[in-house]
């Protein structure tokens, strides 16, 4: 879909009113964790491929329980635990479009917002106090076409610290709690994420953090 069908009110804000393909903001209540999660693997591993063909990271699976997704090296000495910096990734399917009704003071606009969950964000707060490390999150945005235009996703990106800063200007204006739903529950333990913190696009970098190239 040409992007230029697309109404566009700001930086990543478009008129969901007149969108050519807007998004189904009826919450179907089907979350299936263990998709979600098999996708998220999925970026993860292509990331960490990414990262390490370029060499001047080496990219490997967070060691640490409660850590980000993973952990980089300086290429020429990634056995000696000397970790450089960490990424977690999330990957945004879903378009929160009632975020105007729900989040009314927010600041946000559906297609400018994605989300994080809530209990990550402030263990990722604790992390970096601990570490002291560069710590990034970084969003691989699908499903979303006024933003994509013609990509299948795009990645965005922000340091711990400036999401910190926005987490404590809005704090509960932009927490959302959703219903529990079918596949939040697996192996008879919830799993889903049913807390959110919410950013916009515009409180975003485009691209990959340590001046990593694109991926594409």
């Amino acid at each position: 879909m040409d992007n230029q069908l697309y109404e566009k009110l700001g930086k990543y804000h478009y008129n969901c009113e007149t969108c050519p393909t807007r998004c189904d903001g009826k919450s179907k209540e089907q979350y299936l964790f263990e998709n979600d999660s098999r996708l998220s693997e999925k970026y993860e591993q292509a990331l960490i491929r990414h990262i390490n063909r370029h060499n001047r990271y080496f990219a490997q699976k967070s060691t640490t329980s409660g850590y980000p997704d993973l952990e980089l090296y300086h290429p020429n000495n990634p056995d000696t635990g000397a970790v450089t910096g960490f990424i977690e990734v999330k990957v945004q399917q879903r378009t929160f479009m009632s975020v105007r009704s729900s989040l009314p003071n927010g600041d946000l606009y559906a297609s400018e917002t994605v989300a994080l969950n809530l209990s990550d964000l402030l263990r990722y707060f604790e992390v970096k106090n601990t570490t002291n490390l560069p710590l990034y999150i970084v969003w691989a945005l699908l499903n979303r076409p006024c933003v994509l235009g013609k990509s299948n996703f795009r990645l965005f990106y922000q340091e711990i610290d400036v999401l910190q800063v926005i987490y404590d200007k809005y704090l509960n204006k932009r927490r959302f709690r959703r219903k529990s739903g079918l596949g939040d529950i697996v192996d008879g333990e919830h799993k889903g994420v049913v807390v959110n913190y919410h950013f916009s696009l515009a409180e975003l970098i485009p691209g990959l953090p340590f001046d990593l190239p694109e991926a594409g």
